[in-house]
């Protein structure tokens, strides 16, 4: 069931979680938090730096986040 404030993104989401959970099979989940982020985090820092022309202070601005956190979390990911 979907939720009346519910995006595509949302609803992508919710798709691959659900079958995420299914194909577990039993299994015992562990960090689908972190697991969550570092799949998501990483294409959306990219796709925000092609927007801003790879000027990371107007990234930051479109992500809503300073500079320097941008800077920590394409270190983390491996973005130059």
């Amino acid at each position: 069931m979907l939720a009346v404030d519910e995006n595509e993104l949302s609803v992508c989401v919710r798709k691959v979680l659900t079958q995420y959970f299914k194909d577990l099979d039993g299994e015992v989940a562990a960090n689908v938090h972190e697991m969550v982020m570092n799949c998501v985090e990483r294409p959306l820092l990219r796709i925000v730096l092609d927007q801003a022309g790879n000027n990371q202070s107007r990234a930051a601005d479109i992500l809503g986040i300073n500079r320097n956190t941008l800077r920590k979390k394409m270190l983390q990911h491996g973005i130059k």
